[in-house]
């Protein structure tokens, strides 16, 4: 088991977006919170919140969109720091970079002063941190956080530390609320199950949780470097002077390392991206991706180590001699030489993307194309359905961005309560309210027992004149989740036809009709 040093820099994609840590601020994605600070935390703000339901309880909460872009670039500025200490810096995600403990650990005179003296090059760089050191990734990460600014969690003591963690920390909600259901609360008590029951009960993705619980890497070992070189690179002649073209340059080149490791069955998990520049510099980072970077997510991060370079520079814009150069703020000082991408650990590839109309493969000319279409509108900018398990319309279809795979551990129910094929054709992105009437106007109600007060005969949306209802059928209840009354819904479905040819499911949910779709 390797010894992995973690620098972990909380709420990280609310100090990018420029809030300060004693604010109540958050970021939202789609309507929801997304990261929050300790302020926001401490006035009941949490991730996964509504807007409505953070503002409610932090009337003062400062909420921002989440700008991926300004987190990549600004965490270079962490990276940097780091890397001045030791070389390759593994890049988790923006906020969460790791490094290999041994060597270094002998170099500074031990694991704790290694730790220290990295969480101090962090917090002089202007950012808060905390480090820590254990064997793997996930128990390194766990140490980090704790509240004291990390710890250094002893050789073979992995699984001893994460014991008293609940599930949550394994990321996995579904599996967590499964398990706590059947008692299980804790990664040490899941860790002692049994491996092959475990497996035969949850799959391929509960055995991964376990073995992280236990202390275990998450994949076995990587095989070694590939006999055949599979890096990719480029030469720029003259010398690129624009961020853009260097990105461009990146997107061709992330599609010919896809082909060749392809061609042999494997992807990558660590990508290894050297920019060189025309005075000599190189500039080196690695990144890591549990699943496949896309084109576009490769480029992004060519692009997040060429813009926090430039900001780095003590005169940006200015050529060796000190004349500006022409062009905009993306031109890059000296000019960029070459660009080498370079696979640096490989492990086997398990799935590739579908195509996106039913072709058995997808074409470069639709490659290119969705290339281009997220590249304008960003990584999400395009995204395809995939049928995923749940009871509501709105439960049974995840979008996922091209060129990501399709993510495993998808239930596949049963679903009691479930509404009855066929789909609904469309499903708006939040309910609209609606009225339902009987034949005398009286609103309907549906009691406890799914007992109806009246047969529908009128139904309105939005408070307009509505239709009559030709034919109906339901209700279907659901009470999900009644144990936890946070997230617990109880609602009873109905199909309804109106006069003028139109269908819609309905549902009502306290006393309260709601339209969930509509059927063509």
């Amino acid at each position: 088991m390797s010894r992995t040093l973690v620098v972990w820099c909380p709420d990280w994609p609310v100090t990018a977006v420029g809030v300060d840590a004693a604010t109540a601020g958050a970021v939202v994605v789609q309507g929801q919170v997304a990261a929050c600070t300790a302020a926001a935390r401490a006035e009941g703000v949490r991730r996964g919140q509504r807007i409505r339901d953070a503002q409610r309880r932090c009337p003062d909460l400062v909420v921002r969109e989440r700008d991926t872009d300004a987190e990549g670039r600004l965490f270079e500025t962490v990276v940097a720091a780091v890397a001045a200490l030791t070389p390759k810096v593994e890049v988790v995600r923006p906020g969460l970079c790791a490094i290999a403990a041994r060597g270094p650990a002998r170099f500074y005179g031990g694991e704790e002063s290694l730790r220290l003296m990295v969480q101090d090059a962090v917090v002089e760089a202007g950012f808060d941190c905390g480090a820590g050191i254990a064997d793997g990734l996930f128990a390194a990460e766990l140490a980090a956080r704790t509240e004291d600014g990390g710890t250094v969690v002893p050789q073979g003591g992995a699984a001893g530390f994460l014991a008293p963690y609940p599930l949550s920390v394994l990321g996995r909600p579904e599996l967590a609320d499964l398990l706590n259901r059947l008692g299980v609360r804790t990664l040490g008590t899941f860790a002692a199950l049994p491996s092959g029951h475990v497996a035969g009960r949850f799959g391929a993705d509960g055995a991964l949780a376990q073995r992280l619980a236990r202390g275990e890497e998450p994949r076995p070992l990587a095989p070694g470097h590939s006999v055949v070189d599979l890096s990719v690179r480029d030469e720029f002649d003259p010398p690129a002077a624009q961020a853009e073209q260097v990105v461009f340059a990146a997107k061709r080149l992330a599609g010919e390392l896809h082909e060749g490791l392809g061609a042999g069955g494997l992807t990558c998990v660590r990508l290894c991206v050297e920019v060189g520049f025309a005075d000599g510099h190189v500039l080196e980072r690695v990144w890591r991706h549990d699943g496949l970077l896309s084109t576009l997510a490769i480029a992004e991060r060519v692009r997040w180590q060429l813009s926090a370079w430039r900001s780095e520079r003590p005169t940006p814009g200015v050529d060796a001699d000190g004349v500006e150069l022409a062009g905009d703020e993306q031109a890059i000082w000296g000019g960029v030489a070459w660009l080498e991408l370079t696979p640096d650990q490989l492990v086997p590839d398990e799935g590739r993307q579908q195509a996106l109309w039913g072709q058995s493969s997808v074409t470069d000319r639709i490659a290119r194309a969705a290339d281009r279409i997220q590249a304008l509108l960003g990584h999400r900018g395009i995204t395809r359905p995939i049928l995923t398990g749940g009871r509501g319309p709105g439960e049974q279809v995840t979008k996922v961005p091209v060129g990501d795979l399709i993510p495993g551990g998808i239930p596949d129910g049963p679903w009691p309560g479930r509404i009855p094929t066929p789909a609904p054709a469309s499903v708006p992105p939040a309910s609209l309210a609606a009225e339902v009437t009987d034949a005398a106007g009286t609103p309907v109600v549906v009691s406890a027992r799914c007992t109806m007060s009246a047969p529908p005969a009128h139904v309105s949306f939005g408070g307009g004149t509505g239709a009559a209802v030709a034919s109906w059928t339901g209700p279907w209840p659901v009470d999900e989740r009644w144990w936890d009354p946070a997230r617990s819904q109880r609602r009873a479905r109905f199909q309804v036809v109106t006069d003028d040819g139109r269908a819609f499911l309905l549902a009502v949910e306290g006393g309260r009709w709601l339209v969930e779709a509509a059927y063509d």
